[in-house]
């Protein structure tokens, strides 16, 4: 790839793992089957694009621009997107594997996280107000000075979110939820 910008173009079955992508602009691009996996996409811009299928485990994103991505049926173990670029990030997860992502200290509003596993990935002090996390595995996910108000948690799960360290107004959950939001005080539910 030696052009700078794409537009409305599809990539499939490239393999970019490991690579230094470089300061490169997506838009409207669609990634499919692609193994970006410990790339370097520090500086490159995604720009309403669609990776589907996709790894992208372990990559590098030092001021990586995501403006309105959809990732479907990817790996985005340990990435760091909190160290993209804050400027608009937007993003929606469909039937991931996020686990020990970190999303720290991110404005990602009217987020939907659907069908993926957020194992231990760090949502500290993000601001998730309106967002969804519909069947997702939060398995040690921590969430601590982080805005969840009307955030819906009605069919996540395994999650342990203390109200006196988050934001919660207007949050939902089911009661099948409910001793996640407890289990700080050592109490039993039957």
């Amino acid at each position: 790839m030696d052009r700078n910008r794409f537009e409305n173009e599809t990539f499939r079955d490239i393999d970019l793992s490991k690579h230094a992508i470089g300061p490169v602009e997506y838009e409207k691009c669609t990634f499919l089957h692609c193994d970006l996996s410990a790339a370097d996409l520090s500086n490159a811009k995604f720009l309403e694009c669609a990776f589907m299928n996709c790894d992208l485990s372990n990559a590098k994103t030092a001021k990586t621009v995501l403006r309105d991505l959809e990732f479907k049926e990817c790996k985005l173990l340990g990435i760091h997107f909190d160290q993209c670029n804050a400027f608009l990030l937007s993003m929606n997860l469909d039937q991931c594997k996020a686990d020990f992502a970190s999303f720290c200290k991110l404005t990602l509003r009217k987020t939907r996280f659907r069908n993926s596993s957020f194992q231990e990935a760090d949502f500290t002090g993000a601001d998730l107000t309106g967002s969804s996390f519909d069947h997702c595995d939060l398995t040690r996910a921590t969430f601590a000075g982080s805005i969840l108000e009307k955030v819906d948690f009605r069919t996540a799960y395994n999650f342990s979110i203390d109200p006196e360290r988050n934001r919660l107004r207007k949050a939902k959950f089911s009661i099948a939820g409910l001793p996640g939001l407890v289990q700080k005080y050592d109490i039993e539910i039957e």
